[in-house]
């Protein structure tokens, strides 16, 4: 069985974030960048857990992101994937990267694609999703466990307020959400041995179908404001008129 573990090069939350040309373009000056954890943690452990209880034969890396982004894929070698791809292209959407990730796949006879349950910075979820319905392969959402046996998974996953067992063939898309492995660190043998591992370079096949119009930063938490019990009209109507619910 192949694995192919999507990551993401994300900003640490540490970071300060800024914007530059009017809220155009984000600055990315004196940000650290990571590996998307919920990619690192929970999809790509988990598929070197596979790996290591003989269920995989490779685990391969994805990535869409020019060639500075190398640092954060040799992060995932160093952890211990065997290879890795990058399209040299900047993300500009969720259908841009899934749309490459499902190609690629396909074309490389992948039987399992993982990936985060979301990006840090996005949280939009749809990669997977996506990946999913243009291979028209079954698709487990927020995925806390996971076992292969014959073919087929076992999984469970997240739902509100509790959780669902589900079971499906491979090949199959499983987004990654905690509970599906606990965190490693590189080792020295594995910083050492990523040096060395193969980054395939592909050209992208297809642009963008969005582009960044302009960046807002967040306004911030604000002071709240109390409705005495028995006043009901009055949050009506302040909801209506303030919060704007209809």
């Amino acid at each position: 069985m192949k694995i192919l573990v999507a990551i993401s090069n994300v900003p640490d939350t540490t970071s300060k974030i800024s914007f530059s040309g009017d809220g155009a373009q984000f600055n990315s000056q004196g940000v650290q960048f990571i590996i998307n954890p919920y990619d690192e943690w929970y999809a790509l452990v988990r598929a070197l857990e596979l790996k290591e209880a003989g269920k995989a034969t490779i685990v391969t890396l994805f990535h869409v992101g020019p060639v500075a982004n190398e640092a954060t894929i040799r992060k995932g070698l160093a952890l211990g994937a065997d290879d890795a791809v990058r399209v040299n292209a900047e993300s500009p959407d969720a259908f841009f990267v899934a749309a490459h990730l499902a190609d690629y796949a396909k074309e490389s006879g992948y039987d399992l694609i993982f990936t985060g349950k979301e990006t840090i910075q996005y949280n939009g979820s749809a990669v997977a999703g996506i990946v999913a319905g243009i291979l028209d392969l079954p698709f487990i959402s927020l995925c806390t466990k996971l076992e292969i046996g014959n073919g087929i998974i076992e999984a469970e996953r997240e739902l509100e307020g509790g959780s669902q067992k589900v079971e499906c063939k491979l090949p199959a898309v499983v987004s990654c959400a905690k509970g599906m492995a606990e965190q490693r660190i590189p080792n020295m043998r594995g910083i050492m041995a990523a040096r060395t591992k193969a980054i395939k370079v592909v050209d992208p096949k297809m642009e963008g179908l969005t582009s960044m119009v302009h960046y807002a930063s967040s306004p911030g938490r604000t002071s709240c404001k109390f409705v005495a019990a028995d006043q009901v009209e009055e949050l009506v109507k302040m909801l209506r008129a303030e919060a704007k619910v209809i």
